[in-house]
């Protein structure tokens, strides 16, 4: 089954982006299922690289490195890149800039669209 989440909360904070990798990542360890992340807002700041993630708290990174690793992919809203001044080089390995046109194509390839 084919699986894209829209995230639209910031890493840290509040809960929804966590719980939307969470969730994405466990249908990610069903064979057959593919996974897309699209970040949007706030969201984008998921991936970047680097996190300093204080003692206590979840890491956002290592759950977007986990998704990619099961060939998942994770587009970053490129507009909403720009707003953060997040760089392409400060994404995560793997994730990449994308286009809203980009998040038209991933909603109409879904089975399912989940949005936290």
């Amino acid at each position: 089954m084919k699986f894209l989440f829209i995230l639209n909360d910031p890493p840290y904070g509040t809960e929804r982006s966590y719980n939307g990798f969470r969730l994405a990542r466990a249908l990610s360890k069903h064979e057959g299922n593919e996974i897309r992340i699209f970040l949007l807002g706030d969201a984008a700041l998921c991936a970047k690289a680097g996190q300093k993630v204080p003692e206590g708290f979840y890491n956002i990174e290592f759950f977007a490195q986990s998704i990619l690793r099961r060939k998942g992919e994770i587009g970053v809203c490129g507009v909403c890149m720009e707003a953060r001044a997040l760089k392409d080089e400060e994404l995560i390995g793997g994730a990449r800039h994308a286009t809203l046109e980009q998040l038209a194509e991933w909603t109409m390839w879904a089975d399912k669209v989940i949005t936290f």
